[in-house]
């Protein structure tokens, strides 16, 4: 795919091309491509804060620096890449080989739709969610190259994780030296983490720090760890490079219209409705890119009170009138039956989003570009406190407040007389405000998904059903969640470690706790900050996640038998 378009119809199409004519009787798109930061008020925006439109051009010189770093680590056998990171700076990098695995699969034997052959990879991302991911790495450690990507300091999932490699790698004889040479860190000049990697000899690979880390696709957050292994950058770039010229246009401005209809939805319209909740659909099937998205607009719009909540399916199905699909690359614009549709090759696919969520957030009066709050380091700063205080006892002394088939409720409301499972997720469903939705949130070592519960969720509560794995999902998309609207209702999984993962029972070297007791942490963290923003949550803990997982999935299609017209 080489070109590009945005599609919008219906009742959509009105708000966009008003929202639009707006935009363009401001000046947006020529002070967007100008890259005037007063759009944002005279000292909102630093005019660095929007070197992102130009990564499609100045990346070019990074790719030139990773050529000898891909030669030799592929001399030194090393063709699988551990991407640690927990949100943007893993998305972009998943998306980027989600879209070209068929290509690499030609690269790898010479031949193909890869072009140019191209030495072949493999990436895995560990994110702090489920422990497979781990196993399948350890599989393959001696040739692996661990990145570590963040724009701050080290992450507790990534601190963890670089003490389960180190510790492994010296298991097999090598030295401290070969040690921190399986090591390349990515990070922002200056960072905690740039002055952690240098104490410990790592490479490091440094971005600028004026950056925002959820406009990173095209930097070296999204670049290194895909060329790594294997990707083909030069051509991602050559796909963002060819829709700049469009983005400085009043018309036929694919980004501007997309902006447009992400904005101006967004806002209330008549009878006071907001059309603030997006509904991404992908040919395939929920992906990294769709992800990605998810959390480029809930860390660019969600803010003073505020957002643009996107979601996946099947957690969307039903009419809800708040709520404007968007397909992207649609196989078919005739049986396409969202109210948008995007077409574009992936690397025109990130600087479109970007640019249409500056725009999004310049509509909401919101800016898409400033750090906001501290939402998302506060639950983990929590989870860490939990850790350290606890010292490898409890981490928790609250009780639950009720037990059913190892499945136990953690609830702060009293707990009516002859009540059961099925009675507090009917009054969670019930607590869903009509203009909101309710959020599942999985910490489980183990591969059930709040995928499988969001269909019966979303016919039981009326409303859309958003989810995905801690830490990674509420990392991601905190800041919408917490600073944005204020209408969700959550629902947070937690689980023993399944019978024979040892990973995740296993202490972390050198750590008090283990890689479940980590998780359970950050679960219990973020817990935390959505009840001081009195905002309705439980925690149901699985004793036995392999039976816990089908007792909850049979309790939550009996809500929605119960609640069914």
């Amino acid at each position: 795919m080489s070109g590009f378009d945005v599609l919008t119809r219906g009742d959509v199409l009105d708000s966009a091309l008003q929202a639009r004519d707006y935009l363009v009787s401001c000046g947006v798109p020529g002070a967007l491509a100008a890259k005037d930061p007063r759009l944002w008020g005279r000292r909102a925006v630093d005019h660095s804060r929007l070197g992102w439109l130009d990564l499609p051009f100045a990346s070019r010189g990074l790719l030139n620096q990773l050529g000898g770093l891909v030669s030799e680590a592929r001399y030194s056998g090393l063709d699988h890449i551990v991407l640690i990171g927990v949100g943007a700076e893993s998305l972009a990098a998943q998306a980027v080989m989600e879209a070209q695995t068929p290509a690499l699969a030609g690269a790898a034997g010479g031949t193909g739709a890869a072009g140019p052959e191209r030495p072949a990879g493999e990436l895995t991302v560990l994110d702090g969610g489920d422990t497979a991911a781990l196993a399948f790495a350890m599989e393959r450690l001696d040739r692996t190259l661990v990145v570590l990507a963040s724009k701050a300091g080290v992450s507790l999932e990534g601190d963890a994780y670089r003490r389960i490699f180190s510790a492994a790698f010296r298991e097999r004889g090598l030295s401290e030296r070969e040690i921190a040479s399986r090591f390349l860190v990515i990070t922002d000049h200056g960072s905690p983490l740039h002055d952690f990697a240098r104490q410990c000899g790592y490479r490091i690979g440094l971005t600028d720090p004026y950056l925002p880390g959820h406009y990173g696709a095209l930097s070296a957050y999204g670049l290194v760890p895909a060329v790594l292994a294997g990707a083909d950058a030069d051509r991602l770039l050559d796909e963002a490079a060819s829709l700049v010229p469009s983005l400085a246009k009043d018309e036929d401005n694919p980004g501007l219209l997309l902006g447009a209809v992400l904005g101006g939805c967004a806002q209330q319209g008549p009878g006071g409705l907001a059309r603030d909740k997006v509904l991404l659909r992908e040919p395939g099937g929920p992906g990294a890119l769709s992800a990605w998205i998810s959390q480029l607009l809930a860390v660019g719009t969600g803010k003073r009170g505020r957002g643009v909540l996107a979601f996946e399916p099947p957690g969307g199905r039903g009419d809800f009138p708040d709520v404007h699909g968007v397909s992207i690359n649609p196989r078919s614009a005739a049986q396409d039956e969202s109210d948008t549709s995007v077409w574009a090759p992936l690397g025109a696919q990130f600087l479109l989003w970007e640019y249409a969520t500056a725009v999004a957030g310049w509509l909401l009066g919101v800016n898409p570009f400033e750090a906001g709050s501290t939402v998302v380091q506060e639950a983990e700063d929590d989870a860490a406190t939990l850790l350290r205080t606890a010292g490898g006892g409890p981490l928790t002394a609250e009780r639950p407040v009720y037990v059913e088939d190892g499945i136990e409720v953690h609830a702060d409301f009293p707990w009516p007389p002859g009540a059961e499972l099925q009675t507090v997720l009917g009054g969670l469903v019930a607590s869903v405000p009509s203009d909101g939705y309710l959020s599942v949130m999985t910490y489980l070592s183990g591969d059930f998904s709040g995928r499988y519960l969001a269909p019966s969720l979303a016919r039981a509560s009326g409303r859309p059903v958003a989810y995905g794995p801690g830490p990674g999902y509420p990392h991601a998309t905190g800041p919408v969640h917490k600073d944005g609207p204020g209408n969700g209702a959550f629902l947070i999984i937690t689980g023993d470690p399944a019978p024979g993962d040892e990973l995740a029972a296993h202490p972390v070297p050198g750590r008090p706790y283990s890689l479940a007791e980590l998780q359970i942490a950050r679960a219990l963290g973020e817990l935390r900050a959505l009840r001081e923003r009195r905002l309705p949550v439980i925690r149901l803990h699985l004793r036995d996640p392999v039976e816990g997982a089908g007792r909850l999935t049979e309790a939550v299609r009996a809500v929605a038998g119960a609640r069914r017209p």
